[in-house]
């Protein structure tokens, strides 16, 4: 378990293995819920990664976690912490959390460190009561993204209904090599409004991020209400969703 510093870890080009003594194994694996992993440039990030282990025996518990991307091998998190709880005299979930803080991830690999976020997995090492242990290659996989941000404004307010409304914004994405925002060209994002009164947004259009980043279309204001831009995120970049631009009409 690393400190203090990024966790690095190099995967070498062998498939899935894993290798022990005795019955004990782990039967499911989930990472912070279900939910992919989402770093930006300042925030600290601490995610659980939940393990589910059986073993005639009991369940003893970790002795070895790690997460690195699935392709090039890199990875950064550190453990910093494992509960175990007990569900029956042969299973228990043991719960190991992770932590990530920005700060560590520039320089902290030979080549680009945004060429990890993508598709990780996550390999353990477990121990049961009777000294029964297994290394577990490949126990799960989770997306580790880079952080996103979205902004929109639409122009002019007030708007005569029928007349053209012009909605602009910026799509940015953190940058783990110098903790920055910036602009993302060529995605699609899209267009979405929600009318005075309605509970949900609809998609208007579909439109691509131009250089820097930037969104500009124009629309025909129909009715009052608010104007947003959705970006669905990609494998390595966070989906997000702008606040809403309230447009009466005058």
């Amino acid at each position: 378990m690393a400190s203090g510093v990024a966790a690095l870890t190099l995967l070498s080009a062998t498939g899935a293995q894993a290798e022990g003594r005795g019955d004990i194994r782990v039967t499911k694996t989930v990472v912070n819920g279900g939910n992919n992993v989402i770093v930006g440039t300042t925030k600290r990030v601490t995610y659980p990664i939940a393990i589910t282990i059986r073993d005639n025996s009991g369940v003893k518990g970790l002795s070895h976690v790690s997460v690195f991307n699935k392709t090039n091998g890199w990875g950064f998190s550190d453990w910093v912490d494992t509960r175990c709880e007990k569900k029956s005299s042969t299973t228990s979930v043991c719960t190991a959390t992770m932590t990530i803080a920005p700060a560590w991830l520039p320089d902290s690999l030979p080549d680009d460190v945004n060429h990890t976020a993508g598709t990780w997995q996550v390999n353990a090492t477990v121990k049961a009561n009777d000294g029964d242990y297994w290394i577990s290659d490949h126990i799960a996989e989770f997306k580790m993204k880079r952080a996103s941000k979205l902004t929109t404004d639409a122009t002019p307010e007030p708007v005569a209904k029928g007349a053209q409304l012009t909605v602009t914004g910026k799509l940015s994405r953190a940058n783990w090599e110098d903790l920055a925002y910036h602009g993302l060209a060529g995605q699609d994002v899209k267009l979405q409004f929600k009318k005075a009164g309605a509970a949900h947004y609809s998609t208007v259009k579909t439109v691509k991020t131009g250089q820097a980043g930037k969104l500009s279309t124009k629309v025909t204001a129909a009715s009052a209400g608010n104007w947003r831009w959705y970006f669905p995120g990609t494998t390595t970049t966070a989906r997000v969703v702008s606040g809403g631009d309230a447009v009466s009409l005058k």
